[in-house]
């Protein structure tokens, strides 16, 4: 079941002679529960790749379509509740606030989305997580790999539809970030939502079900890794 397409996508900065292309005419789809990795060498356009399905930055031309809505045909309040409710954004620098605790980061999409809080799904996240001893740690407490969890835990709280990771293990050793692709992965498969990552680790990107192969703003390669379970 199809739960992205993406339609002749392009994103233009700049004008004139200081114009950049970073995507020209991208088109794919993904599957329902699939794991999705991107590469691509920097400035091949991954990352605004990204940020247009994340609902983050329009698009320059072209759509975006998650489970058959068309995502950029939004007003900008419409949109703002879009990301909220249907993505989990993951970065490479956590992005969390300094002066909350671990709990108050993971649950602010929700209640900055005036909802309540779902106790259990925030247990449960922290048991998963091993944060549950360190919930009330603020974020200059903790260790880069416990950081880039609670952002993991503040992706996952409003159970998204796709959750979308821009190098998501980039700040971290090669221990904490082969812990941060499992948990990613077993929070594909648990929860069934669409994961997809930039990365420049090819080890990671072969965990995938499928490998996206950016340059120049175009796909180069497509390749299936796995079926979709």
């Amino acid at each position: 079941m199809e739960i992205l397409k993406i339609e002749n996508l392009s994103k233009i900065y700049g004008s004139g002679e200081n114009e950049v292309k970073a995507l020209d005419d991208v088109s794919f789809s993904v599957e329902k529960g699939e794991f999705l990795a991107i590469i691509g060498p920097s400035g091949s356009g991954k990352s605004t790749l990204l940020h247009i399905l994340g609902g983050v930055d329009r698009p320059t031309s072209g759509k975006v379509y998650m489970n058959g809505q068309d995502v950029y045909a939004q007003d900008e309040e419409k949109l703002a509740i879009f990301r909220r409710r249907h993505v989990g954004l993951i970065y490479q620098f956590y992005n969390l606030i300094p002066v909350l605790n671990v709990v108050e980061n993971m649950t602010l999409p929700v209640l900055m989305d005036g909802r309540e809080v779902n106790e259990e799904r925030l247990n449960e996240l922290l048991t998963t997580l091993s944060l549950t001893e360190r919930k009330n740690n603020l974020p200059n407490q903790l260790s880069g790999g416990q950081q880039q969890r609670v952002s993991i835990g503040r992706a996952l709280m409003n159970a998204p539809a796709v959750v979308l990771a821009d190098e998501p293990t980039g700040n971290l050793d090669s221990k904490n970030s082969q812990e941060i692709v499992e948990l990613l992965k077993m929070s594909n498969k648990k929860y069934g939502q669409t994961l997809i990552i930039i990365t420049h680790d090819e080890s990671i990107a072969l965990r995938a079900d499928r490998i996206i192969s950016i340059e120049d703003g175009h796909i180069v390669k497509d390749e299936r890794i796995r079926e979709v379970k």
